[in-house]
């Protein structure tokens, strides 16, 4: 799961520097961000957020019903999932093909890459969710912060997991979090088009379901 929470630093660098701005994991930014788009303010694009947002939830209603049905026949649904979600991904990687860092308003092709990046995202919601793997949504880092601090000898909750040794699980949602995005940006930095850092996100998930895949039998993902 960490490296699925690497991942998602990646493509939201992606996201947020060359694509928009628009996020494709953290729908929260975007629901701020066409309230702030309708209002004219915040130089961001209605037709961006709010297609990343349709395109999230499209992703989670097909995970939802892809993973379940899988699931209840017996099959390797998390493996599957993520080769689903490298596709995806790819798909999205050629989408962006040639295109440059967004500079004013997205093109069609920004936008139609940002939904493509969003409907794998949203999938992959589905499978962390489904996963069940404590403090590792992969996606969001607010409230796994909110544990780690509460849970903490500062804290000192135990509600919030003072004791029980989660503080390490919960860092490692983090500072992965925060690595990912390091890294997209850096790589931007450096003048990796967005096509090649995408294609570097969904090599890496593609990597990560080939070995779940090669597993011999079928054991859920731990925090790393």
């Amino acid at each position: 799961m960490a490296v699925l929470t690497l991942a998602t630093g990646m493509v939201e660098a992606v996201s947020l520097l060359a694509l928009g701005p628009v996020f494709t994991a953290m729908q929260t930014g975007n629901v701020l961000f066409l309230g702030f788009a309708l209002i004219g303010e915040g130089g961001v694009s209605a037709v961006a957020t709010s297609l990343s947002l349709g395109a999230f939830v499209v992703g989670n209603i097909v995970g939802a019903r892809l993973e379940s049905v899988m699931d209840a026949h017996g099959r390797r649904w998390f493996d599957i999932a993520l080769f689903t979600e490298a596709a995806l991904l790819a798909v999205a990687g050629f989408t962006a093909w040639g295109l440059d860092m967004a500079d004013g308003p997205p093109s069609a092709r920004h936008v139609v890459t940002t939904a493509v990046v969003a409907l794998a995202i949203g999938m992959r919601n589905v499978t962390a969710m489904r996963a069940k793997v404590p403090d590792m949504t992969t996606t969001v880092a607010t409230r796994t912060i909110t544990a780690l601090v509460s849970g903490s000898p500062l804290g000192h909750d135990a509600a919030m997991g003072y004791g029980s040794g989660a503080s390490g699980r919960r860092s490692i949602g983090v500072l992965t979090l925060f690595a990912g995005g390091i890294l997209g940006a850096w790589l931007l930095h450096l003048d990796w088009s967005p096509t090649a850092v995408l294609l570097m996100v969904a090599a890496l998930v593609l990597v990560l379901a080939a070995a779940f895949a090669t597993t011999a039998r079928h054991s859920l993902p731990m925090a790393t």
